[in-house]
């Protein structure tokens, strides 16, 4: 067998812990970063308002968002209005976010 026993680890010399040091704190630094732009800024559909609705519909394989403005805005709102299952029931709270009423 060639590598029958492991070779001994070599020390770290003070500018070997200091590159890993660095690189570990530039991983960390993005993740922050990333963290903070998803916190601030969600997306580009954003929230209902000003003619848009947005709905996020659960289903088993985890959810939909859905995202309508101007007239298929209304025509979503006119179905939610009428209509008694739950995606109308999830639907009708952002219509009227949205400024869109029955």
């Amino acid at each position: 067998m060639p590598f029958a026993t492991q070779p001994r680890a070599e020390v770290a010399t003070p500018r070997d812990k200091r590159r890993i040091l660095v690189a570990v704190a530039a991983i960390v630094a993005v993740l922050v970063a990333v963290g903070i732009w998803a916190a601030v800024r969600p997306g580009a559909y954003g929230a209902s308002g000003n003619g848009c609705v947005t709905v996020n519909m659960p289903s088993s394989t985890g959810g939909a968002l859905i995202h309508e403005c101007g007239q298929a805005a209304k025509t979503m709102c006119e179905h939610a209005y009428a209509a008694s299952d739950k995606l109308s029931r999830l639907t009708r709270p952002q219509c009227r976010l949205a400024g869109i009423a029955p």
